[in-house]
C-alpha cells in the first residue's frame, strides 16, 4: 500500500477538496487542481504527502503531445481512426480503434470477414471499497439485427443474457483476470456487442481479443495483453479461427486464451481426442495468440493511455509478518483439519481473534524494546528540581540537561480489509507449504491420490433415470428425463442455426451444499458454465437421433460441494443416462486437476507440483484449475483456467497425462456402482414409434390447420404425433395399444393403392347410377361401377346396396387421374357368381384374426360351380392379406402380390419398454 506507513494501517487524513477545471490548452481533457486554503502555508514534505492522498484518477492522463492537444479549430472532435491489419491463419483481421466509443477508456472494434465485434472499457471515478475479488464485469451481446433478423419472441428488444451470451462472457472473463494486478479497485465495465455477422466468421473468438484489446488501451493497469483465437481439426490439419462450414466437419472445437509468453484459458469439446493430438492444437493456438500479441503491443505503444499504476494500493509489507506471528502455529494445526465444515469453522475462528488484535485492540510488536523511564529516574535523583527541562530532542545552548521522557510501545492498527486480505494470503502459503514441504494436503491425501468415490443408481423410482454420485465431500444427483420433440430446448442465437437442442444438461449448484444460507433464483453464470461443460463431455457417448428418437434432459443437483462438482456432473450424468435406459457409446468420467507453480518458494525444487482430484481449498489457494472429461484414452470436454501468469506446454503435457491415470480409476469406480444401472427404459418413460411415409403424404396426416392430427390424437389417446418433410413419423405414447391404434390410421391414410389390392370391409359412402363409390380407406374413395358389382345383370345399383352396407372389393385400374376402379364381381366365389340373387357381403371375416396377418389362397376358396377350376386358374398367385386396423378404425388390406421395398426406405423402429429396438419386426437389442 502506498500510504504512510507512520499510519500503522489507519485510514489516512481525508484529502484536500478540489474540482475538476478544464485545460485552456488541451481541451477536452480533464486534471484534477487541488484547491488549498490561503492563510494556511504548509512544508513542501506536507505539499507532497497532499498530492498523494488526492486521488490519481485522470491526474496521469493529461496529454503532452501537440497533435493531441491541437489549436481550438473544430477540428479535435473529428475522428481519427488508427487501424492495424493482424494476421491470423490464412487471412487478416483488421482491428480499429479511435472512430466509435471515443469518451470510453478505450474501445476496438474487431473485423473478420464482415462479422464485426465491439468492445469498450470504462473505470468508475472513485475506487470502491477494498477486497480479495478484482471488480471487473463483462457483458457481451449479440444483437440480432446483425444478421439481418429480429427474435422469435414477444418482444423484440433484447433483453436477458441468453445461455450462449454468458458463456461467452465467461470467456472474456477467465484469462483477463489473472492480468490484472492486486490493489487496483476501480471498478472496471468491459462491454461488448456484435454489429455485423457474415454467418461465415465466429464472433466469440474475436471478442476475447478485442476485450484484451481494449483493456491494453486503456488505463486499466493490467500486467500483460491477452488474445484469443479457436484452433479446429479438418482432414487431419490444424486450422486456426476456421469458419463456420469447416467447424460441422472439425474433430475439435478449442478455444484458448492466453500472453505472448504463457497460456491463461482454454476451453473446448473433441469427439476422443488423445492428450497428444489436444497438445499439438494448443501449440498451434498459442502460436497465434503469441502474433496477435506483438501487433497489438505495437498499437499500445502508439496510441496506448498511461496506465493508473499510482492508484494501486497494497496492504502493508509488515503486515503479514505480524499475522503470522499472531496465529502461524495455529494456522497449521487448522488446515490439518481433514473435514471441510469444521475446518472452515476454525479458520473463520481464528480469523476473528487476528481481526480483533490487529483492527481493535492494537498489536505489539514482540521484538521492541519496552523502553520506560523507571530505569533513568536514579541518574536525575541529584539535579535540581528547579532545573530547565526541555522536552527531547530540543538542545538548549545554555548550560541545561536534557531529561529523557518516557516512551511507551504504540499499538499498531490496521484497517480490517487488509488485515483479511492478509490473512487469506497467508492461509494459501501456508496450505501450499504443507503440500510441498510435507507431501499431504488438507485432507491427508498425497498429491496423486483421489478421493473415495460410492455411487448408486436408482435412487428415484419415478424419474426415467437417477443416479447419485459421491467423491470425498462432493455429490451430484443426476436425474435423466426421456420425452419427445417437443421437450427440447428451443434456441434463439445469432451464430446456432439449429433452434432445437435434442440433448442439454441443466446445473445448479444451491447455498444449501456448502453449508450455507444464500439467494435462490436464475441460475448464476457459473452454473451454467458448469453445466455447459459436463453436457459437451457427455454429448460424444449419445446414439444418432435414428437409433435413439428420445430428447434427453440430464439435471445434476450438486448436494455436497468441496470441490470438482462440475466433473462429479459428468460421472453422475453417465451413469444416469444408463440407469435410464439410453444405448451410451461408452462410458466417461471427469476429474480436476490444480497445481503450485513455484514450489521453490515453499521448500521445493522448483518444479510446478501438479495435484490431482483438487479439492475447494486446493481451488482457491492453487494457481491452476483444469478440468478434463473422457474415457480411458480419449477426451470429450475439458476447461482450464490459470490465476498465475500462465503456464507452459510442458506443464500441461504433465497436468493431461496425469489426468488421464485419473479417469482410469474414476472410472473403475463407477463400473463397481451399487445398484448398477437399469439399462433399460423406464415403465413410466414414454414409448416412441418411429414410422417411415411418403414425403408427398405427410399433408394427409396433418390436415387442414392441423385438424386430421388433432384427432388422430384425441380418438387413440397418444401424446404427441410429429411429422418431419421427409416423411419420417413419430408416434409418442405412454402404451403400445394407443400407438397401434394411430400407426394403423397413419398406415391407411399414407397408403398407395396398387392395382391387385383387396380391401376388406369397405363402406359404401355413396350411390350413383352409374355404381358405388367404397371408402377403401380413411379418405380414399373409389368407384365400384354397376358391372363390377354383380356377375348378374343389374339396372340399378341402389336397387341392392345402399350407403353404409360394406363390401370386399378389388382395385383393378387406376387411372390417368389417379381415380380409382374397384370391383367386387372379382371377388365374389363361383357359386355366388351364378347365384341368380346375389347376397351382399355386410359381416367381417371372422377367420382372419384381429391382429395377425392374414395369407389367402384363392385356390382354396369353397364352390360347387363348374366355373371353379378356370377361375382358380385365372387367380393362381397368393394374396398376402394384412390386417392394418380392427374393423372399428379401418378396413383390412389384401394385396395378390408382395411389394418390393425400397432400400432407401427408412426402417420402422419401435423402442419398447425393456429397452429393445424393433426395426422391421426384428427385435435388435442395443
Amino acid at each position: 500500500m502506498l500510504a504512510n506507513p507512520t499510519l500503522h494501517g489507519r485510514p489516512p487524513p481525508l484529502a484536500p477538496s478540489f474540482s475538476l477545471i478544464s485545460s485552456s490548452s488541451c481541451s477536452p481533457w480533464f486534471f484534477p487542481i487541488a484547491r488549498v486554503p490561503r492563510l494556511q502555508p504548509f512544508s513542501s514534505l506536507g505539499a507532497l504527502r497532499m498530492r498523494r492522498m488526492v486521488s490519481p484518477i485522470r491526474a496521469s492522463l493529461v496529454p503532452e503531445s501537440p497533435e493531441v492537444c491541437g489549436e481550438d479549430d473544430g477540428s479535435r472532435f473529428a475522428p481519427q481512426p488508427i487501424s492495424v491489419k493482424i494476421p491470423i491463419g490464412d487471412r487478416h483481421i483488421l482491428v480499429e480503434t479511435g472512430h466509435i466509443g471515443r469518451q470510453a477508456s478505450a474501445s476496438v472494434t474487431v473485423t473478420d470477414g464482415e462479422t464485426i465485434v465491439y468492445a469498450s472499457v470504462c473505470l468508475a471515478d472513485v475506487p470502491s471499497e477494498p477486497g480479495d475479488f478484482f471488480p471487473l464485469s463483462v457483458s457481451y451481446q449479440e444483437r440480432l439485427s446483425a444478421a439481418g433478423r429480429t427474435s422469435g419472441g414477444f418482444f423484440k428488444r433484447e433483453g436477458r443474457a441468453k445461455d450462449h451470451e454468458v458463456l461467452i462472457c465467461r470467456l472474456i472473463d477467465r484469462p483477463l483476470r489473472p492480468t490484472m494486478p492486486k490493489g487496483f479497485y476501480h471498478e472496471t465495465q468491459l462491454l461488448s456487442w456484435v454489429f455485423s455477422y457474415d454467418g461465415i466468421h465466429s464472433p466469440d473468438c474475436l471478442a476475447v481479443t478485442a476485450a484484451g484489446i481494449a483493456v491494453a488501451l486503456s488505463e486499466v493497469p493490467n500486467t500483460k495483453i491477452i488474445a484469443g483465437v479457436r484452433v479446429g481439426i479438418v482432414g487431419g490439419r490444424f486450422i486456426v479461427n476456421p469458419t463456420t462450414k469447416e467447424m460441422e466437419e472439425s474433430e475439435l472445437d478449442l478455444i484458448i486464451a492466453g500472453t505472448d509468453s504463457a497460456i491463461l484459458m482454454i476451453e473446448g469439446y473433441c469427439d476422443f481426442l488423445t492428450e497428444e493430438r489436444l497438445l499439438q492444437a494448443v501449440e498451434v493456438g498459442q502460436d497465434a495468440v503469441r502474433e496477435i500479441c506483438k501487433e497489438v503491443e505495437a498499437l499500445v505503444r502508439k496510441c496506448g493511455k498511461p496506465k493508473m499504476i499510482e492508484a494501486i494500493k497494497l496492504p502493508p509489507t509488515e503486515l503479514y509478518r505480524h499475522v503470522e506471528d499472531i496465529c502461524g502455529d495455529e494456522l497449521v494445526k487448522a488446515l490439518q483439519i481433514k473435514r471441510k465444515i469444521p475446518r472452515r469453522k476454525t479458520l473463520a475462528a481464528l480469523e476473528e481473534k487476528v481481526l480483533a488484535v490487529l483492527t481493535e485492540n492494537g498489536y505489539v510488536v514482540k521484538d521492541e524494546v519496552q523502553g520506560t523511564a523507571d530505569g533513568l529516574v536514579d541518574i536525575f535523583e541529584d539535579e535540581d528540581e528547579d532545573e530547565v527541562v526541555v522536552v527531547d530532542g530540543e538542545v538548549d545552548e545554555g548550560d541545561v540537561h536534557i531529561k529523557p521522557v518516557s516512551r511507551k510501545s504504540i499499538p499498531l492498527l490496521f484497517s480490517e480489509v487488509d488485515v483479511k486480505l492478509v490473512f487469506k494470503e497467508v492461509t494459501s502459503k501456508f496450505l501450499r507449504k504443507r503440500i510441498v514441504e510435507g507431501g499431504k494436503r488438507s485432507d491427508g491425501r498425497t498429491p496423486l491420490e483421489i478421493r473415495p468415490i460410492n455411487s448408486q443408481c436408482g435412487l428415484l423410482p419415478r424419474a426415467h433415470g437417477s443416479a447419485l454420485f459421491t467423491r470425498g465431500e462432493t455429490q451430484s444427483l443426476a436425474v435423466v428425463t426421456l420425452g419427445d420433440k417437443q421437450m427440447a430446448q428451443r434456441i434463439d442465437n445469432l451464430v446456432d442455426t439449429e433452434d432445437l437442442k435434442r440433448f442439454y444438461l441443466q446445473y445448479s449448484f444451491p447455498p444449501s451444499c456448502v453449508g450455507e444460507v444464500g439467494r435462490m433464483g436464475a441460475p448464476s453464470r457459473r452454473e451454467i458454465g458448469h453445466g455447459m461443460l459436463a453436457e459437451r463431455a457427455l454429448e460424444p457417448i449419445l446414439p444418432s437421433e435414428g437409433d435413439f428418437p428420445y430428447t434427453i434432459r440430464v439435471e445434476s443437483t450438486i448436494t455436497e460441494s468441496n470441490g470438482s462438482s462440475s466433473m462429479a456432473s459428468v460421472c453422475g450424468g453417465c451413469l444416469a443416462l444408463l440407469d435410464a435406459g439410453v444405448p451410451v457409446k461408452r462410458s466417461v468420467a471427469g476429474i480436476a486437476m490444480g497445481m503450485v507453480l513455484d514450489t521453490k518458494e515453499f521448500g521445493g525444487d522448483g518444479t510446478p507440483l501438479i495435484l490431482s482430484d483438487i479439492s475447494g481449498s486446493e481451488d482457491a489457494s492453487g494457481d491452476m484449475d483444469l478440468k478434463i472429461a473422457g474415457d480411458e484414452n480419449g477426451i470429450t470436454a475439458f476447461q482450464m483456467d490459470i490465476k498465475v501468469g500462465g503456464i507452459t506446454l510442458p506443464v500441461m503435457e504433465q497436468a493431461l497425462l496425469q489426468a488421464r491415470n485419473g479417469r482410469r480409476h474414476v472410472l473403475y469406480e463407477m463400473s463397481n456402482c451399487s445398484p448398477p444401472p437399469s439399462k433399460k427404459l423406464s415403465m413410466y418413460a414414454p414409448i416412441i414409434h418411429v414410422m417411415k411415409v411418403r414425403p408427398e403424404k405427410v399433408n394427409a396426416i396433418i390436415g387442414s390447420g392441423g385438424k386430421k392430427v388433432k384427432s388422430i390424437i384425441e380418438e387413440t389417446g397418444v401424446d404427441s404425433i410429429e411429422t418431419q418433410d421427409d416423411g419420417i413419423v413419430k408416434i409418442t405414447g405412454k402404451d403400445l395399444s394407443s400407438i397401434e391404434k394411430s400407426k394403423a390410421i397413419i398406415a391407411n391414410l399414407t397408403m398407395v393403392p396398387t392395382v391387385g389390392d383387396i380391401y376388406r370391409n369397405c363402406e359404401v359412402k355413396s350411390i350413383a347410377p352409374y355404381g358405388v363409390f367404397v371408402e377403401i380407406a380413411p379418405g380414399r374413395e373409389g368407384l365400384c361401377h354397376i358391372s363390377e358389382l354383380s356377375s348378374d345383370w343389374l339396372a340399378k345399383a341402389d336397387d341392392v346396396f345402399k350407403v353404409g352396407d360394406r363390401l370386399d372389393v378389388k382395385l383393378i385400374e387406376i387411372n390417368e387421374k389417379g381415380h380409382l376402379r374397384l370391383s367386387r364381381r372379382a371377388l365374389l366365389p363361383d357359386s355366388e357368381k351364378t347365384s341368380p340373387n346375389p347376397q351382399i357381403n355386410n359381416s367381417t371375416d371372422e377367420s382372419i384374426p384381429s391382429d395377425v396377418p392374414v395369407e389367402q389362397d384363392s385356390k382354396n376358396m369353397t364352390t360347387s360351380s363348374p366355373r371353379k377350376a378356370s377361375a382358380a386358374q385365372a387367380d393362381k398367385s397368393k394374396v398376402k392379406a394384412k390386417r392394418v386396423a380392427s374393423s372399428k378404425t379401418g378396413p383390412y388390406i389384401n394385396k395378390d402380390r408382395e411389394k418390393k421395398s425400397s432400400s432407401k426406405e427408412v426402417p420402422e423402429v419401435l423402442v419398447s419398454k425393456d429397452g429393445s429396438h424393433m426395426v422391421n419386426g426384428e427385435a435388435q437389442v442395443g
